[in-house]
């Protein structure tokens, strides 16, 4: 089987390259076509990369600004090139994100099985054009894979998808980080640190829910609080909110290569996600993959790790008290942070591991064949 992968955005590297690697190894001739990420993609493992997309924009280094003025330039003609060739060059096309989804939806490939993943259903932002866009690319998918019920109910109720076209297929662990043949080592002042560590990673956005973080934090005792990623806000409430906490919170406010991931987690004692709204987090599957102790907030495909594999320990959002509760209770009992860690471990192995994802994603292409 044929299979095309694409993301024109080049939104998600991580999760396409392994969702690609993962239905390559069951079996599948698999090609992504996408553009040129503006940092260092995964190695393809057995599929085909094609940068297909936006060739002139990312030729050269431009600012954001820059770049969005000018994909818009190329999108058109780059869809209305991936809407000729792609069936002549894949029995089952799966688009991972559209640029402009009101007008994508209808340059998607004829001819073949179409199918679309809706990452962000529950946090994709308000506004009659967003839904528009949304609503018109689930009408013309064959399929919509989401990655947890939520998002399922969210789809059908808010977005009216025919219940019999979505599948839930869940987002898979970052294993591929735990194994990096080029993976650095921590800068010299954090790996000196000997006490416990509490690690906030991704991009700072409000919606993560960091102030939070801080006003729980100001109370723990005896731990640091790693606040590691870019700011795509003002970060100078959260300083300042940080100098009010006491203790030791470190920022590294800026783009970490993946190579220095792994290093921040291996280092990590809880990995602390108290998002104000998500439907997932590449944050919380990297923990997985690591074994970590992870506490979180009760919202979207947070509670579904928590509930069905205990994986995960809950709070309400935006309770720092709860929040401080249960970082404490972790970094004071060994064995409940043990079973916590065993717990994520098990399922980035089992049921959010890659190979799964892959077999459940393979069978659900040969389902739309079959019709």
């Amino acid at each position: 089987m044929r299979v095309q992968l694409v993301d024109p955005p080049a939104y998600t590297p991580p999760y396409d390259y392994s969702l690609a690697a993962a239905l390559a190894h069951a079996g599948a001739e698999v090609e992504l076509s996408t553009s040129r990420p503006t940092y260092e993609a995964p190695a393809a493992d057995g599929f085909v990369v094609r940068e297909d997309f936006y060739r002139r924009t990312m030729a050269r280094d431009r600012s954001t600004a820059v770049r969005r003025v000018a994909r818009v330039a190329e999108h058109v003609p780059d869809m209305l090139r991936h809407r000729r060739g792609a069936p002549r060059r894949a029995d089952v096309v799966h688009y991972q994100w559209l640029t402009l989804e009101a007008l994508d939806a209808r340059l998607m490939a004829p001819g073949v099985p179409r199918v679309l993943t809706a990452h962000n259903v529950i946090r994709r932002g308000t506004g009659r054009l967003r839904e528009h866009g949304l609503r018109s690319a689930v009408e013309r998918a064959d399929a919509i894979v989401v990655h947890t019920a939520g998002s399922s109910s969210e789809l059908v109720e808010r977005y009216g998808a025919d219940p019999a076209k979505v599948r839930v297929i869940p987002h898979g662990a970052f294993d591929y980080l735990t194994r990096l043949p080029d993976e650095q080592p921590l800068p010299a002042e954090l790996a000196a640190v000997e006490g416990p560590v509490i690690l906030s990673f991704g991009i700072l956005r409000p919606y993560k829910g960091v102030d939070v973080l801080l006003e729980a934090f100001g109370e723990i005792e005896g731990a640091e609080l790693w606040i590691v990623g870019r700011p795509w806000m003002d970060p100078a409430p959260l300083r300042a909110a940080a100098a009010r906490a006491g203790g030791t919170v470190r920022f590294i406010d800026r783009f970490v290569p993946e190579a220095a991931v792994p290093a921040y987690f291996r280092r990590a004692d809880v990995v602390a996600l108290p998002y104000r709204s998500i439907d997932q987090s590449g944050v919380l599957y990297t923990a997985l993959a690591f074994g970590k102790a992870i506490v979180a907030s009760a919202i979207g495909g947070f509670r579904e790790i928590a509930d069905e594999h205990g994986a995960a320990q809950l709070v309400p959002p935006g309770d720092p008290a709860a929040l401080r509760s249960a970082i404490e209770g972790l970094l004071t009992d060994r064995a409940q942070r043990a079973v916590q860690e065993a717990r994520a471990a098990a399922a980035a192995a089992g049921p959010y591991s890659w190979r799964q994802i892959g077999q459940r994603t393979l069978a659900l292409y040969e389902e739309l064949l079959a019709r």
